[in-house]
């Protein structure tokens, strides 16, 4: 198993931030299936205020590459990205068009 830490920002917008957190209590099963199907195995996200937290666990076939493959050939996955987009924007310091960025691990007990 590999654990990953990425982080987002959402736009400082109440409204938005209520509906981004209403979307993902009802995320749609073709984006569950996709999140599966490229070998996560858990996903967490955790927010405080605009800033995001994931945590995502995977088994050994899952790569970024061959998940934004699999991502770029499904319509309904651009579909939620485009939505998503809508509420999310990039981090200070994220490179442009990237969104979730890796956090770096500094502390394990």
């Amino acid at each position: 198993m590999n654990k990953y830490c990425l982080a987002c920002d959402l736009a400082n917008d109440p409204e938005l931030i209520a509906e981004y957190d209403r979307q993902h209590m009802a995320v749609w099963p073709e984006i569950l299936k996709s999140i599966t199907d490229s070998g996560i195995s858990n996903m967490e996200i955790y927010r405080f205020g605009t800033r995001l937290f994931m945590i995502m666990e995977t088994d050994d076939s899952f790569t970024f590459e061959r998940k934004g493959a699999m991502d770029e050939a499904n319509p309904k996955v651009q579909e939620w990205e485009q939505l998503m987009w809508k509420f999310q924007q990039a981090i200070p310091g994220s490179k442009p068009g990237e969104k979730w960025v890796f956090m770096d691990k500094i502390f394990q007990l």
